[in-house]
């Protein structure tokens, strides 16, 4: 399942959740019932907004050619991750 950000204007902060791709978060109360977070002080209505972030796209035209492709960072360093 995809991970996604999220926006809540009424307190600023972002939360990541990972939900389906139909699935639809509107508020604060949706949003950390989600994520498992306390709502805190802020209103359970307070709208949430997804914020856009890059993904890595992995196109037939790169898959078998050898090189794998590259982290976002330029490479951990360790090796962990698994590409270089």
């Amino acid at each position: 399942m995809p991970h996604y950000d999220y926006h809540c204007s009424a307190n600023s902060q972002v939360i990541e959740v990972k939900h389906k791709m139909s699935e639809k978060i509107t508020t604060w109360g949706e949003l950390c019932e989600s994520s498992g977070t306390d709502p805190g002080d802020t209103p359970v209505d307070s709208p949430v907004e997804k914020l856009i972030s890059g993904g890595n796209i992995v196109s037939s035209s790169n898959m078998g050619s050898g090189t794998p492709p590259r982290c976002p960072s330029g490479g951990c360093g360790s090796g962990m991750c698994g590409l270089g």
